[in-house]
This record gives structure tokens, C-alpha cells and sequence, in this order.
């Protein structure tokens, strides 16, 4: 059970993906082979006092032992099987009740108790943790898997439910809406999921609803909805026109979408859950321009891939990168190759910025818990597909994309499942390319060793060498070359850990460039990866230097680290990464003193009341830089300042950022005389 897929929206805003499946329970494929259990569920919430009260009705399709989890907030009422009362026996674990139960065909259960106090001070960070069903006048959220319903253990899910609410509130959860309507001063509302989930949350709050009905190109008929807050009411309809054009875009590119309704649902916290048939964002992220036009289709695409077809999670989740690769980054290739090329360079630049040690094999990747998982499970997973791409061409991906979907619909389906289908559809045996990209750490190494050029008849011959790190991986490097006649792009394939080769040219080559374009995932050289800010953010006991006598300074400078990084601070003269936070006057005199360049000239263009950047110090540390007017101004940067992990420069007046960017990378070039 979980509470939801990740959030591409939220990670767009916070350049840090903050996804997480919240109470996660993993279930095997072995125990998953049961026919679903079905809940028929009924459910009153008053949000004013967070009281909850539940009936479910748990019925099996043959006699059936069970073990039911439930939250310890609660306490059960009443409790039969099969009709005979009987005295609930619960044992806590991972922090809930599991009650054990006989061989039963059906479960009748009541419960009730007090939820969470809503509390709307909760950051992105603290959502990835939080995992308590909370209530309030503002909003409720009842992840699955924080045991709010007497879920059954390790087993898929059909459900109804009925919700019962105060009058001025709405809800829903994922699946079909049968009926709502108001009754004895209640808002009722019913729904139906027919098809096999991995558990069930619920969303409430003062929504404004705004509906729309549609018939796909491809002949789906589509429910779309609004539940937004009254202050963000009038974004509606522009939402509801994004939705129908993502459902499009993914119909025509992997097949019919697999429900019948899709919803955009407004949080009062920084929340940014996928689920099946809606996706579960904060108000102020919805509230960002281009939100609805680019990754609010990492949302709808999640139906498909993790809500539709579901990993096998004992061999790793396949569904986050393959939807990052078919959204976030495909609308940066419809964009343009630059900005596609961007997003290649921003997930080596991750991949460059990992603390060592701290990599893990994408098969063993199932969610993300911080930022080194989010860059296996994320960057290097969307990078596999990429490669993919490139290996087998777009044509043949396509189709293995549209036959995963038509064998694997509703279904748990693992890597290979993906292989066999990349295989069926391209012809070409890929085992040895899944193995090395799923089952390795790290990442291959890669640097010209040398190259020379001889004039042959009929042009010119380039000698060329190329060596990776052991053990070695079996890689097709691209290689720019450039001529007297122009630029030329070439590949060569590598498999050891030296590797000669010859290209015959029609002119002289000048200049040789490594993957310039970043197509593989590999090592980045330092020149090809100047600092960003998650260096130091993920960085290996980082410190904190605060020049300048100012107390308040000192003061705000201790809570920005301890929002922005994500390791207990060590001495300086221990530390691996320096944060460096004061007054203008004092950052100028400590770079002197320091003898780092001075302040960036590209930095002192935009006015504001804090400049950040991130430099190399003379013994190689990674330095971040933060620069204020006053306390106030340093004060202001925490709660946004770790959304910006993928910069190496910002300036802000407050709490809002007015310009950013990354310092330029560099390729490996090599002369050839």
C-alpha cells in the first residue's frame, strides 16, 4: 500500500524530487497471486474535531486467512467472521496493529478514533516522513499505508466507499464516483475501484469542484475534475483544458487510458502525490504558471506506468523512470535539443554530486527516501531508457512501450518484463544491457587516452584511443570530430577498459569531444561538472562559516543549514563542503581572506536582498556561498533555498528567486596535431 507515486509537479518547483510512498508496505509478487480483497467501506469524518468513524464489509472469493493492519489511533468496535463475533487480538509492528484472523470469506469490522491535527507548517521535507492520517478545517489526507482503514496485509485491493462529510466540505478517493449529493445538512459522496490497487487514500477540504466530461481521440470517455480551494477556485477550467491534452498525447503514444476519470486535487500542505485517477498537489505549486503545461502530465502519464501496470518491487521500480523519461524529460525534447541536452547534464550533474558510498543498483531501487535514491531511481532509470532509445531506436522503443502496455495492464511487472517486450518489439537480445545499467553501482569513467590523424588516400585515417575504469562496461560513446570540412559525429564501441579504433574521415580532424552531447550516464570529469548546490547538500560532513559578529546572522545562518543539508555539520577544518553564510561586506572579506575569486560580476547585475553561488575553494572543497543584506534577508531563504538544488547561482529579494543558473560545462576535447 502507499500513498501515492511521486511528484514530478512538486519536483519541477524543487529541483530535488520529492516523492515518497508514504507508510510503505512493499508487496511481494508471490503474495500478491490471491484473488483482491473487497471492502465495502463506509466512512464519517468531521474535520472540525478529527474524529473518525468506519464500517467495512472485507469479503474474500474463497475462504481466506487474513491479518488486517490498522493505525493504534484507533480502537475496533466491533469485529466478526463469517458472522461470529470475535475478540480482536492485535500485536503492534513497523508501528501499527496486525490482527490476525481465521479462514474467513468475509470480515465485518467497525472503528473509530481521533486523527492528526492537521498542521499546515509542514515543508516538502517533512512530507516525505509524515505518515499520519490527518484532519482539519482546511484539509484532510489519509495516506494508505498510515492505517486510517483495516487494510489486508500483503494483498491488492477492490473497494467502495462511502464518505460522509459536514456540509461545506467535499471529498474523494481514487477510483470511479458513483453518486454525491447533500442529505440531512451531509455531503455524501460514493465511489467504486474495480481494478486491483495497492491500498486507498482520501483527500477533504473546503473544494470548489469544477467538472468536465470528455471523449478522447481515442474514443475514452474521460470525467475530469477540480477539487481546489476557494482562494485558487478560479485556475480550474485552464487545468481541465491541460488534462484532456496530456490524456491525448499518452492514448496516441501508449494505448487507452485506463480509467474513467481523472482529477487535480488542491493541498493546504506542500504535498505532491500521484494516485490512480487523480493527483494530490499543494496550493502553492498549483498556483505556478507552468505547472499545468509541462509536468502536470507526469501525473496523468503515472495512470499508466505505476497505476496501471505496477512494479514488481522486489526487482526494483521501473515506473518512476520510465515516467520521468515520457514526461519531464519528453517535453524538454519537444522543446528543443538544447534544453533536452540540459536535463541530461542536470542528472550527471546528480550523479557527480552523490556522497561515495552511497550508490545503489537501480534493481534494488523502490522509492525515494533522500536525494541519493532519487538519483538511481530517478535520473539513472529515465538515463536507461534514453540509452535504450539510442540503442534500439525510436521506432522499435515505441512499439516495445505500446506491447508492455497491452500484456502488462493491471498486472505487477518486473524489469524483465520490460526487456522481453524492448526485445520482442526491436529484435535484438538486451540482456547484457538491462544487466550492467540495473544490477551495477556507479557509473563508467570515460576520457580520451590519445588520438592522432594520418593522411590515407581518399582523406584521412584517426587513430584513437579510449579508456573506462574497471570493471568495464560495453558502452557505443559518441564522439564529435571536428574537421576542416565541418562537424562530424561518430560512434565507437567500447567493451574493455582500453579500446583502440580507427574512423576514416573525408577531411583533416582538428578536434576530437567525448560525448559532448551527454547520451551516456557516466562519471562526469570535473571540468564537465562545475559545482551546484546539491553538492553540498548531499555532501559527506559539511560545515558552516559565519564571518562578521552579527548574532542574528549566526543565528539564521544555523537554521538555512540545517533545512539545506542533509548531514549533521562538522568543524570546519573537518569538513568536506563549506557553507559559507553572512553579510555582503563579510563574504567579501572572507573570499579575500580565503584567497577565492571574488564575488561573480554576472551575480551583482540582478539587485536583491541575497546572492548564493557555489565555487571551488584553493584546496579543492566545494564552497556555497550565501550573501545577505540583513538577518532578515538570510532568514527568508530557508523554507526555498533547498527547491534549488540543481543551481549554481541564485539571487532572491526575500523568499522569492529572481534569477538562477548553472555555471557552463565543459566537454572532453582532445587536440589532434
Amino acid at each position: 500500500m502507499r500513498s501515492g507515486r511521486c511528484s514530478a509537479l512538486v519536483s519541477t518547483l524543487f529541483s530535488t524530487f520529492f516523492s515518497t510512498f508514504l507508510g510503505v508496505l512493499l508487496f511481494p509478487a508471490a503474495a500478491l497471486a490471491a484473488a483482491p480483497a473487497e471492502h465495502a467501506l463506509v466512512l464519517r469524518i468531521e474535520p472540525a474535531t478529527q474524529i473518525l468513524q468506519g464500517r467495512d464489509s472485507i469479503s474474500f472469493d474463497a475462504p481466506r486467512a487474513a491479518t488486517l493492519v490498522l493505525s493504534p489511533r484507533f480502537r475496533i468496535d466491533a469485529l466478526s467472521v463469517d458472522g461470529r463475533a470475535v475478540e480482536p487480538v492485535a500485536k503492534l509492528s513497523g508501528g501499527l496493529q496486525r490482527i490476525t484472523l481465521p479462514a474467513a470469506r468475509r470480515i465485518e469490522i467497525g472503528w473509530s478514533g481521533s486523527l492528526v491535527a492537521l498542521d499546515r507548517s509542514l515543508d516538502h521535507r517533512d512530507t516525505l516522513t509524515y505518515s499520519q492520517p490527518a484532519s482539519g478545517r482546511d484539509g484532510s489526507f489519509l495516506p494508505a499505508g498510515s492505517g486510517w482503514y483495516p487494510a489486508v496485509d500483503a494483498s491488492l485491493e477492490h473497494y467502495t466507499l462511502e464518505l460522509d462529510l459536514p456540509a461545506d466540505q467535499r471529498g474523494l478517493v481514487p477510483g470511479r464516483l458513483i453518486e454525491e449529493k447533500q442529505a440531512n445538512g451531509r455531503y455524501i459522496a460514493r465511489f467504486e475501484f474495480s481494478q486491483p490497487a495497492e491500498g486507498i487514500s482520501l483527500m477533504a477540504g473546503p473544494y470548489r469542484i469544477e467538472e468536465r466530461r470528455i471523449h478522447t481521440t481515442a474514443g475514452s470517455e474521460v470525467r475530469l475534475r477540480t477539487y481546489f480551494h476557494p482562494e485558487i477556485a478560479e485556475l480550474a477550467p485552464a487545468y481541465l483544458d491541460s488534462i484532456a491534452g496530456f490524456l491525448d498525447l499518452y492514448e496516441g503514444w501508449i494505448g487507452r487510458y485506463p480509467f474513467s476519470e481523472f482529477s487535480v486535487v488542491s493541498s493546504p500542505t506542500p504535498t505532491g502525490f500521484g494516485m490512480p485517477t487523480l493527483t494530490y498537489l499543494g496550493i502553492d505549486v498549483l498556483r505556478l504558471p507552468f505547472i499545468r503545461a509541462t509536468s502536470l502530465g507526469h501525473e496523468v502519464l503515472h495512470n499508466w506506468w505505476g497505476n496501471g501496470v505496477y512494479p514488481d518491487y522486489a526487482q526494483g521500480n521501473w515506473a518512476e523512470g520510465l515516467t520521468n523519461f515520457m514526461a519531464d524529460y519528453a517535453y524538454r525534447e519537444r522543446e528543443s535539443s538544447a534544453a533536452a541536452s540540459a536535463m541530461r547534464l542536470a542528472w550527471l550533474r546528480d550523479l557527480a554530486a552523490m556522497p561515495p558510498g552511497e550508490d545503489t543498483p537501480l534493481a534494488r531501487f523502490t522509492s525515494r527516501t533522500h536525494g541519493a535514491s532519487q538519483i538511481v531511481g530517478y535520473d539513472k532509470s529515465a538515463m536507461l531508457f534514453f540509452m535504450l532509445r539510442d540503442l534500439i531506436g525510436k521506432s522499435a522503443f515505441d512499439a516495445g512501450v505500446r506491447a508492455f502496455w497491452r500484456e502488462q495492464r493491471f498486472r505487477i511487472a518486473s524489469w524483465e518484463d520490460l526487456r522481453n517486450a524492448f526485445e520482442q518489439a526491436s529484435g535484438r537480445k538486451l540482456a547484457g544491457f538491462f544487466d550492467q545499467w540495473l544490477q551495477r553501482t556507479g557509473a563508467p569513467s570515460l576520457s580520451i587516452a590519445g588520438a592522432r590523424a594520418e593522411r590515407v588516400t581518399g582523406g584521412w585515417r584517426l587513430h584513437l584511443e579510449l579508456k573506462q575504469n574497471a570493471p568495464a562496461y560495453v558502452l557505443s560513446v559518441p564522439l564529435a570530430i571536428k574537421t576542416a570540412g565541418g562537424k562530424l559525429n561518430r560512434r565507437v564501441e567500447l567493451s574493455r577498459e582500453h579500446e583502440a579504433a580507427v574512423i576514416e574521415l573525408p577531411e583533416r580532424p582538428l578536434e576530437l569531444a567525448l560525448d559532448p552531447d551527454l547520451r551516456l550516464w557516466r562519471t562526469l570529469a570535473a571540468s564537465e561538472a562545475p559545482p551546484i548546490l546539491r553538492d553540498a547538500m548531499l555532501a559527506q560532513q559539511p560545515g558552516l562559516i559565519t564571518p562578521g559578529a552579527d548574532a542574528a546572522v549566526r543565528a539564521a545562518a544555523s537554521t538555512l543549514a540545517a533545512r539545506l543539508l542533509e548531514r549533521e555539520l562538522v568543524q570546519e577544518k573537518n569538513a568536506r563542503t563549506l557553507l559559507v553564510a553572512g553579510l555582503h561586506a563579510d563574504i567579501d572579506a572572507w573570499l579575500a581572506d580565503a584567497g577565492m575569486p571574488a564575488r561573480p560580476l554576472s551575480l551583482t547585475a540582478t539587485s536583491g536582498s541575497a546572492q548564493v553561488w557555489t565555487a571551488r575553494a584553493p584546496d579543492a572543497r566545494i564552497v556555497v556561498l550565501v550573501s545577505v543584506r540583513d538577518a532578515a534577508a538570510l532568514s527568508a531563504l530557508a523554507r526555498p533555498l533547498p527547491h534549488y538544488g540543481r543551481q549554481s547561482y541564485l539571487v532572491f529579494e526575500g523568499a522569492r528567486m529572481l534569477s538562477r543558473g548553472t555555471w557552463p560545462a565543459q566537454p572532453q576535447v582532445w587536440k589532434i596535431n
